[in-house]
């Protein structure tokens, strides 16, 4: 089964704009399948005030993955216990996660990629709670401080690792 909803999905009515507080920014980014027949195997968010959020989907379908995906992603799943779970499972942990940050000091989602906002909205299913925006950075990652946190961590190619290193490289 592949995720084909989440393309041209409902875009919910969330505000956009720039908060230039780094504690209420929060740092998207996925994995998955392929880019043609895109399915979510994991998705994090991290907090610049070090808040975090990890799933990886344990019913995505594997043969649909890419030969990249098959060599580099899947062998970095499984290294954070209790974090793998059914699709369904991971929304409502997600939706709970998203729930305990307080809306009233506009926090942030920043994202670097388009797909993966749209995989964390088809996950999502819904709006973001009250008083969340959404924030491009693309252009705003020190590459410099990208690559140091890889060279010091590892795990490039891992939803968690490359939302942290978006957290740590992040150009306000």
């Amino acid at each position: 089964m592949t995720d084909h909803r989440f393309f041209g999905a409902l875009v919910y009515p969330i505000p956009t704009g720039v908060i230039s507080d780094s504690d209420n920014r929060y740092f998207i980014d996925t994995e998955f399948t392929d880019f043609r027949r895109c399915q979510l195997i994991s998705l994090a968010v991290v907090g610049g005030n070090g808040d975090e959020f990890y799933g990886e989907r344990t019913d995505f379908d594997p043969t649909l993955c890419s030969d990249f995906v098959r060599t580099v992603v899947l062998p970095q799943l499984g290294q954070f216990e209790g974090r793998a779970m059914p699709f369904a499972r991971l929304r409502e942990a997600l939706r709970a996660w998203l729930t305990g940050i307080p809306g009233d000091g506009a926090p942030v989602l920043c994202y670097d990629y388009e797909t993966d906002l749209n995989l964390f909205r088809f996950l999502l299913d819904g709006p973001l709670p009250r008083g969340w925006r959404l924030e491009n950075i693309a252009g705003r990652r020190d590459r410099e401080r990208r690559a140091a946190y890889f060279t010091r961590h590892g795990g490039e190619h891992h939803a968690l690792h490359d939302a942290r290193a978006n957290a740590f490289a992040f150009a306000g």
